[in-house]
């Protein structure tokens, strides 16, 4: 682009000079050799600019017959290595989609074609000839001579890296990748494996220092530096919790200025506050977190923050957390178990039964379990919840890599990458089914330690209800109608179930499968249908 403006501006120059000259006509007179030469100035001017025009040609001329051998000779060459590099190209690709056959040919036409010494691809050709052919140990001697020249160091690097880890040769991986980041701060394979390495070994402040110099290098992008870091120093802030609590809050305040949605970082700064007797802050810490992202060991720990609270104090901070973050499962569960503690039974099942109905799970079932032993003694509606809960979706846990760990861990201990736990719900296994394949509650409560239930109304020690068996087909009674769960059809069954004063419909919307306790002043009842599950 800049030679043809050159030569537009070079001709448009030569234009209007000739317009110029041609605007202030004269006459020249040249003696020479005594005699006179007269002619226009504009021949004169042509004259010259042709006389130029011829020297510069004739250069030219000389100059290409002087130099055509070179010129021939590097026109073989670089048709050669024009051949070498096609060969090359397709050697590399046919490693790459597996042709071991043409990779192999291909590399005795780039070794004939192009020295290696001029061009260190050719290694990277043999080697991953070498691994898709299942040399492995030719391919690491490739990796190695690639890893001893600047050029492909990081390339061979990397290499061995894979090699090593294909092998389980963890730590030889571990020193390429420190090797590889050493040399060259802004690959990020290398810096997060070096780092996951440090992390793993718990060498915080090296993985920090790290870090940082990969920050500085653009390798990760501002938030997930952000995030890495508060993790490290959420990591380092656990293990200064007993012998030095100061420094462990500074730490868990610092990650969470970069994370502030971390709960593990707020629940070290708020224990490490506590044990300064700073209750105050350490709970509007764990207030600010709720208010972002409600966690149940959130709710446990600000409940339970100061030690010689009684069961009513632990309720008044539980409403202090539903008021904070309303409509929430977790801040009902949280005041329907402080309620439990408390002996407030009405308002303990009214926030689990509330709880139940936004995120069915398995411990809150438990809870209106344990609500209704303490409330009603009934054990065929214990038995019903406990049953719910089996059918339930598993209680969010800390999870990474399939490992369910009961508190948060920086790393992972069977990939050892850093912060891969997360708080999710497990997978769901149940081991008692029917024929059928499905699962059988049942078997699973008949395998639980049994309930022993004292009824306080009850004179005598309850005798369990003997059931008759089955005459006639019973006509169904009519389903519990419930706006939040779907009533499900049962075949009836006909049994002895104390009748009394009606009680009012229970949550659940069905029959539980156990008709409970036998009243001792109950004798003269009437029979009833029941429905099982």
């Amino acid at each position: 682009m800049i030679r043809i403006l050159f030569f537009i501006l070079l001709v448009l120059a030569l234009a209007l000079g000739f317009a110029w000259l041609a605007d202030r006509p004269g006459e020249l007179s040249l003696i020479w050799q005594g005699q006179l030469i007269e002619m226009s100035l504009m021949r004169a001017a042509s004259i010259l600019i042709s006389l130029f025009a011829l020297v510069l040609i004739t250069i030219w001329l000389v100059r290409a017959i002087w130099l055509s051998p070179h010129t021939v000779t590097r026109y073989f060459r670089a048709r050669k290595r024009d051949r070498g590099y096609q060969a090359l190209s397709t050697g590399l690709i046919a490693a790459g989609a597996g042709d071991a056959i043409l990779a192999r040919k291909m590399v005795s036409r780039t070794r004939s074609l192009i020295r290696v010494d001029q061009e260190p691809l050719i290694h990277l050709l043999e080697a991953q000839t070498a691994l898709i052919e299942g040399r492995h140990d030719d391919a690491r001697r490739k990796f190695e001579l690639m890893a001893d020249d600047p050029e492909t160091r990081e390339l061979g690097l990397r290499g061995l890296y894979l090699e090593a880890k294909r092998l389980g040769a963890h730590e030889a991986a571990r020193q390429y990748a420190e090797r590889a980041a050493e040399k060259a701060p802004h690959l990020a394979w290398a810096t997060l494996a070096t780092l996951d390495d440090r992390s793993q070994a718990g060498r915080w402040d090296e993985a920090i220092r790290l870090l940082d110099q990969s920050r500085s290098a653009n390798v990760l992008g501002k938030k997930e530096a952000n995030r890495k870091k508060a993790v490290l120093l959420t990591a380092r802030a656990m293990g200064k919790l007993e012998a030095d609590p100061k420094s462990a809050r500074d730490d868990a305040l610092a990650a969470l200025k970069l994370e502030e949605r971390l709960v593990p970082a707020a629940l070290i700064a708020a224990k490490a506050l506590f044990r300064e007797d700073n209750l105050r802050k350490g709970a509007t810490i764990l207030e600010r977190s709720w208010k972002l992202e409600p966690h149940p060991e959130l709710a446990r720990l600000y409940v339970r923050a100061r030690g010689g609270d009684t069961a009513l104090d632990r309720l008044k901070r539980a409403k202090r957390l539903e008021t904070l973050h309303g409509n929430n499962a977790v801040a009902l569960a949280t005041v329907a178990e402080a309620a439990l503690e408390a002996r407030e039974l009405d308002l303990a099942r009214q926030k689990a039964e509330a709880a139940a109905r936004l995120a069915p799970a398995e411990s809150i079932f438990m809870l209106l379990a344990d609500i209704e032993e303490a409330d009603t003694g009934d054990e065929g509606r214990i038995r019903h919840w406990m049953a719910q809960a089996l059918r339930s979706p598993r209680d969010p846990a800390w999870t990474a890599d399939g490992v369910i760990s009961p508190s948060w861990l920086p790393v992972s201990p069977v990939s050892g990458r850093l912060d891969a736990f997360e708080w999710k719900a497990p997978p769901t296994q149940l081991t008692a089914t029917t024929e059928e394949g499905r699962p059988d509650p049942d078997a699973a409560i008949r395998s639980l330690p049994p309930v022993t239930v004292t009824p306080a109304s009850a004179a005598e020690p309850p005798e369990p209800i003997e059931a008759e068996a089955p005459a006639a087909p019973a006509k169904a009674e009519a389903p519990i109608e419930l706006p939040e769960r779907k009533e499900e059809t049962a075949a009836p069954a006909e049994s002895k179930e104390p009748v009394g004063d009606e009680e009012p419909a229970p949550f659940f919307g069905r029959r539980p499968d156990d008709p409970g306790v036998r009243d001792s002043m109950a004798g003269d009842r009437d029979k009833a249908n029941f429905r099982l599950f």
